[in-house]
């Protein structure tokens, strides 16, 4: 009997110790699902606005967001933002990939060659639209590719009575079409019919453009790179062959000679052209000259 007790006891006491440590697995392995659990958050606050995530009851908004940052390398964040919001279901409406030259040189290496040593800086002007639903993702993953944050800006605009709005303006519309095809038919009813009618398509078409955005959140991106680069491009050295051909004696003399056979030429014509003018003067001259000639000299009376 008292085997027997001695062995439930124990039984008791091995029974205790695994469940104990099997508690403390379970203690280790929540808190350890807790700081994963805290840490994705902290990532997620830090990178995404709760304007890009926010859901309200009954609520509707327009998402849109506008980033300037600057990155390591423009082209290969430009190729990983647009992989990134294709995986998510949007598409880029624009991108504008450029390089602003800063400084431009050519420096002679032989009589042949030169190199020409270009700084510039790498931007590009890049415009998405990704599904609202993965705004945040989509922030969080270009956020991966920032050296910095020059801002951001994260906007919801609720358009909830702008909606509702929008509805009860089409069943205003209904009801005034219903009212019209009542009307006896003449050039009014006409009139009034067609009006309804564009007025109706112009309501679904601001419907339609509502429906996109809501669906779809319109994001800006501005990325830059910091540094400076520097591109050295191979070329030709011009100056030999300016220097080569750049004076002729031979071809400048003959070329002299003609351009002033030809400017005699101009002259001549020039002086045809005014020969009225030309007549005139030399009678003016001749008749003054002679008019001289015959006047008689003052005979001057001695002191």
């Amino acid at each position: 009997m008292k085997t027997t007790y001695i062995k439930l006891s124990l039984s008791a006491i091995i029974l205790l110790g695994v469940y104990s440590c099997k508690k403390g697995e379970v203690s280790a392995s929540d808190l350890e699902a807790y700081a994963n659990t805290d840490s994705v958050s902290s990532m997620v606050s830090d990178s995404v606005s709760s304007a890009a995530t926010m859901k309200v009851k009954d609520k509707q908004f327009i998402k849109t967001a506008d980033i300037n940052m600057e990155v390591k390398d423009v082209y290969n964040a430009t190729i990983s933002i647009e992989k990134s919001v294709q995986d998510l279901g949007g598409f880029v409406t624009h991108s504008n990939l450029r390089s602003n030259v800063v400084s431009e040189n050519t420096y002679n290496t032989s009589d042949e060659d030169a190199m020409l040593i270009k700084k510039y800086q790498t931007e590009n002007t890049m415009q998405v639209l990704v599904p609202t639903e993965k705004l945040g993702e989509l922030l969080t993953l270009i956020n991966n590719d920032k050296l910095f944050l020059n801002a951001r800006s994260i906007n919801a605009e609720d358009v909830t009575s702008s909606i509702k709005y929008a509805e009860m303006e089409s069943q205003r519309n209904r009801k005034t079409s219903e009212n019209i095809s009542q009307l006896r038919t003449n050039k009014d009813k006409v009139k009034l019919d067609d009006n309804n009618m564009t007025e109706g398509n112009l309501q679904k078409l601001a419907g339609m453009d509502t429906a996109d955005n809501l669906k779809y959140s319109t994001v800006d991106i501005y990325i830059k790179e910091p540094k400076l680069r520097i591109a050295e491009i191979a070329v030709t050295n011009t100056n030999r062959l300016d220097n080569k051909y750049k004076f002729n004696f031979i071809y400048d003399a003959k070329d002299g000679f003609i351009y002033g056979f030809y400017l005699i030429q101009k002259i001549i014509v020039a002086l045809i052209n005014i020969w009225p003018l030309l007549l005139i003067t030399a009678c003016l001259i001749y008749f003054l000259r002679k008019r001289k000639m015959t006047k008689p000299e003052q005979t001057k009376i001695p002191d």
